[in-house]
């Protein structure tokens, strides 16, 4: 047990979240972070509500939602979907959360925002986050990339501390073990969201062979692009891009954004064949840097254990 402001605000017993990553943060891995003490959170991205009706109705756990918001604001009506269920958090990531805010407040649900900067932080603050998530550019998926979670947590810690001390403050970027959950403690945030992390577990609703692919790869391995979000015409604000696992289809790729546009529906089909057939040197694995420092897939409790259980041991003895 590591108590903190985190887990008494949010009813838990671990200071730590699942990242709601895009379809892999589904029912069975929501549910099995919060049986395991942490908080799960749906990956409710780039879904359609056939996808969040089914999930909400499948979970076995209490959970929350998470939503890319400027995609949010072309489908607005998930959020009533996942509000009519009683989450027990909303996360917003990557856009504007005020238009959201007073109905997340109004249903008493907990608003997290997860930021890349401070000018981000102060936006949150202003739509009354009640959790700011400092998101370093070490992340897998997408964000700024401007900012490493090692600097950020710090800066915002302290930018809570003078102007919003009850708002709470979670690290994200980086995170796999207790070492990156005892460091973002001593740095200032009250716990950690994991995502690569989770994403190599035995519950994930992730590929094999992306597994596979992962778990033989180093942080060295992974690279902020935009390619991806060109050929699946995923309309991302140009200051975002996603960090990805190199493969050969980045390496042709990367830097020669403009030609893939010009042989996009070729290069279209060529990565839905990829992907439909498990082919991964040219389809997308979505990791950050910190699958480095996994040599194994896992089940969520054993993961989560031994992060609280190392993250203890650290604090004790320092």
């Amino acid at each position: 047990m590591i108590p903190t402001r985190l887990t008494a605000a949010l009813g838990i017993e671990r200071p730590v979240l699942l990242a709601p990553m895009d379809k892999v943060a589904d029912a069975r891995l929501a549910s099995a972070v919060s049986a395991a003490g942490g908080l799960g959170l749906l990956g409710g991205g780039y879904c359609d509500r056939e996808w969040l009706d089914e999930q909400l109705a499948s979970v076995s756990r209490r959970v929350g939602c998470g939503f890319i918001t400027w995609c949010l604001a072309r489908n607005p009506e998930l959020l009533d979907v996942a509000l009519d269920h009683d989450p027990a958090a909303v996360f917003l990531s990557f856009g504007d959360p005020m238009p959201f805010a007073d109905r997340i407040h109004e249903a008493g649900v907990p608003l997290l925002c997860q930021v890349c900067t401070v000018e981000e932080a102060r936006r949150a603050l202003a739509a009354g986050a009640r959790v700011l998530v400092a998101q370093g550019g070490e992340a897998g998926g997408h964000g700024t990339g401007t900012r490493s979670t090692l600097t950020l947590v710090p800066e915002l810690a302290d930018l809570l501390a003078a102007r919003s001390p009850d708002t709470l403050l979670v690290a994200s970027g980086g995170v796999a073990d207790g070492r990156g959950l005892a460091a973002a403690l001593c740095l200032g945030a009250d716990g950690v969201v994991m995502g690569s992390r989770f994403w190599a577990s035995t519950e994930a609703a992730v590929s094999a062979a992306a597994q596979r692919r992962a778990l033989a790869s180093s942080g060295d391995d992974t690279v902020r692009q935009s390619v991806y979000d060109i050929v699946r015409a995923a309309d991302w604000p140009s200051h975002y891009t996603g960090r990805v696992l190199r493969n050969d289809f980045v390496r042709q790729w990367h830097g020669h954004e403009q030609k893939l546009r010009e042989d996009l529906p070729r290069l279209q089909e060529v990565f839905k064949n990829a992907k439909d057939n498990d082919d991964y040197s040219i389809g997308n694995v979505i990791v950050g840097e910190a699958i480095g420092l996994i040599d194994e897939l896992e089940p969520v409790e054993a993961i989560i254990d031994r992060v609280v259980r190392e993250a203890s041991s650290i604090l004790v003895s320092t």
